[in-house]
């Protein structure tokens, strides 16, 4: 295994057609809008999505949704403490920062989301906690331009439950309203910090398995709200500095990426946008079109 010695930086630009690709459940699960109207996708809705791309390529993931599940454990506490060490560090009594260490490395070495992305073991009854700076930060996925946000009334066409009051007619729960975005580009951006990358042991092979999961983000992600089609990666962009600290910010590199409108078509399309990164001088991005 190769050790992250440069700092990376990446982008991801993606396109939302007739879907809900992050609803909120304090507002009806309508898709998710900032104050201006421009659509957002958190940063946990994208790790999410990673997780399940690396799960699906065979990678051992802590966090994983219950109903992909790929092993028996039904919580991350019982996932934790099937690896025996782990569970012995926790119950200590009393734990010294090497005791720390020691459960941070087994628990990085286990689990890919934990070395990319970091973790927070605290669990009733345990007698110690362990926090996990991951080297991998996704930012929130933000629209190019305000999005319109259709909704509908959908019913059922059987009760769920018979009307108590009147047999013949239908129940409340006959009834409800679905959301989508019409459409909308969105853009993401994040980075892998090599220091933090050398204490986790996430390492080069595992920074190109997540460009490989960022390149087929929404592949066996298809359900009722984002049917198959309907989210697509368009484009990866992927930096790699020369040094641990990098050429220029992070704030830089993510500036030069530019998602312009080029035709006001009625039909909204990805085919109307250019999509783009202005070079900076000695950096190289590698690009790569959503497969």
């Amino acid at each position: 295994m190769s050790a992250l010695k440069n700092k990376i930086d990446f982008a991801v630009v993606f396109t939302v057609d007739k879907a809900n690709p992050n609803g909120d459940p304090l507002n009806g699960n309508r898709p998710r809008q900032d104050f201006f109207g421009h659509g957002e996708v958190s940063d946990v809705a994208i790790k999410r999505k990673l997780r399940n791309r690396l799960q699906d390529e065979g990678e051992s993931i802590l966090v994983q949704s219950d109903e992909r599940r790929s092993d028996e454990y039904r919580s991350i506490k019982d996932r934790v403490e099937s690896v025996a060490e782990l569970k012995k560090l926790l119950s200590k009594a009393k734990a010294t920062g090497t005791d720390e260490q020691t459960a941070e490395m087994i628990a990085c070495e286990n689990w890919f989301d934990v070395r990319a992305f970091g973790q927070v073991f605290a669990f009733k009854g345990a007698k110690m906690s362990i926090g996990v700076r991951g080297p991998v930060s996704i930012h929130t996925a933000t629209s190019i331009e305000p999005v319109d946000v259709t909704s509908m009334q959908i019913t059922k066409s059987v009760n769920s439950t018979t009307n108590e009051k009147d047999p013949s007619q239908k129940t409340s729960d006959t009834m409800g309203m679905k959301h989508r975005v019409d459409f909308g580009v969105y853009v993401f951006f994040g980075s892998i910090n090599p220091q933090l990358a050398e204490r986790t042991g996430f390492t080069y092979e595992d920074a190109e398995k997540l460009k490989e999961a960022l390149k087929t983000l929404f592949a066996n992600d298809a359900s009722s709200a984002r049917p198959d089609g309907s989210m697509e990666v368009n484009k990866v962009f992927w930096w790699e500095h020369n040094s641990k600290l990098g050429q220029y910010s992070s704030a830089a590199v993510h500036r030069t990426v530019k998602v312009e409108k080029t035709n006001d078509a009625v039909r909204s399309s990805i085919e109307n946008y250019q999509i783009s990164s202005t070079p900076l001088e000695g950096l190289l991005v590698e690009e790569y079109a959503g497969l």
